[in-house]
């Protein structure tokens, strides 16, 4: 499983059906406004090449797309890939890329730059019905390039039956990093961590959002790694590290936050909204409870991870593509899509329904409005890859070391 997302929850299949019921009427073609023309169009059916988390994925997808061919009479055929990078520049290097896909924000440039995306983010009619910070996950060089299909936030995710063994109440629950230090000590016991998470930027770097701190300017432009603000949340870290406090989820024998945590191995975890999935799968008996990340210094921050729609610009039907995407993001088939597998909306108007539909995860969406989306230049995925690789040692290593070397291999590919 990936660093930045583990399986979702998966609903079944009642519960599609059910969910899509709610997308009614698409977009249709023929409503199109007149500010797609410069796209092109025919009668060719689409393809979409998607990543999926599981059959729960497959299904929605694949029942979303029957319902919009239905209203449109366009045919659109679902493509689960296996290997999602290789297929797709396997499909652009032959002429012949899936029409939509599944698109990263650390792809998106250097996609961008070899001419493979069709830029459309500003023709869709629901463009700002988007969250901004995810809007500008996807924006490069000034230019929306494709809508943001979900979305996925940190959040911290305790052990309530640890919890109150340890004395604590709902009083207690961290909203600061002074008062985090103190449940985590609280909570830590014989080999039992207060607080586990990975060792990685994924994770690691939500205490940098929460001292102001992020890796890359916010339009992009200039490297920020080595700030006074990453500085003094690698220091945060690594003093909890050092006295037992919070732990590294490998360092515990665990391969995720998730894992760690079910085992019962750590009573508190940093994790994205999938753990809920991981959790009803291997640890169902596991109690626990989602709240926001206690604020930093500089506030309250996280991370935010996401994929967009990507539109091939060798598409022969781009018209067709565009209208099959804001059905896709529409708020009704979004929440459709979160009764199927979990993901969370990337639609403001989707925020309200998806809190009241599940009251136990708003932590996760109220996130959005304050996270940190991940460096997205061509070769910042090199960059992080390398800086996870420093943060395993970070308990015994120089924090400010390690913030240099980012920069310098950051300053390789900004701007």
């Amino acid at each position: 499983m990936g660093s930045s997302r583990r399986t979702a929850l998966a609903a079944g299949g009642a519960a599609v059906a059910a969910a899509l019921a709610l997308t009614g009427c698409g977009q249709g073609f023929d409503d199109a406004e007149d500010d797609s023309e410069g796209l092109t169009s025919s009668d060719d059916a689409l393809t979409i090449l998607y990543g999926a988390s599981g059959e729960a994925e497959t299904r929605a997808i694949e029942a979303a797309l029957a319902a919009w061919s239905e209203e449109s009479g366009v045919e659109a055929t679902a493509v689960a890939a296996t290997n999602m990078d290789q297929e797709l520049s396997q499909g652009f290097a032959a002429g012949s890329p899936p029409d939509l896909f599944y698109l990263a924000p650390e792809k998106l440039a250097g996609y961008a730059e070899n001419g493979s995306l069709e830029p459309y983010g500003d023709l869709l009619s629901n463009k700002d019905d988007f969250y901004p910070s995810l809007v500008q996950n996807f924006t490069l060089d000034s230019e929306f390039y494709c809508a943001p299909k979900d979305s996925s936030t940190l959040a911290l995710v305790i052990n309530t039956d640890m919890w109150a063994e340890a004395g604590l109440t709902d009083a207690d629950i961290p909203t600061t990093w002074d008062q985090l230090d103190t449940v985590a000590a609280a909570l830590t016991s014989g080999d039992r961590a207060g607080l586990a998470f990975g060792a990685e930027y994924q994770r690691v770097g939500a205490f940098m959002a929460g001292a102001g701190g992020r890796l890359v300017s916010e339009d992009g432009t200039t490297a920020v790694a080595d700030s006074p603000e990453n500085l003094e949340a690698l220091e945060y870290v690594k003093g909890h590290l050092e006295d037992g406090t919070f732990a590294y989820a490998a360092d515990l024998g665990a391969g995720w936050g998730g894992e760690a945590f079910g085992k019962g191995l750590a009573a508190m975890t940093i994790e994205g909204n999938w753990i809920t999935g991981g959790l009803s799968a291997d640890f169902p008996d596991v109690n626990y409870r989602v709240v926001e990340l206690p604020a930093g210094p500089a506030g309250q921050g996280t991370l935010q991870f996401t994929n967009c729609w990507g539109m091939a610009a060798d598409s022969p039907n781009q018209e067709a593509a565009l209208d099959l995407v804001e059905y896709l993001t529409s708020a009704d088939q979004q929440l459709a899509f979160s009764a199927a597998f979990g993901p969370m909306p990337s639609a403001l108007s989707a925020a309200d329904r998806w809190s009241a539909d599940n009251p136990d995860l708003a932590a996760f969406l109220a996130g959005a409005d304050y996270a940190t989306g991940v460096p997205t230049a061509a070769g910042s995925a090199e960059v992080v890859s390398d800086m996870n690789a420093q943060l395993e040692s970070l308990a015994t290593g120089d924090p400010a070391a390690i913030l240099a070397s980012v920069q310098g291999n950051l300053e390789a590919v900004v701007g």
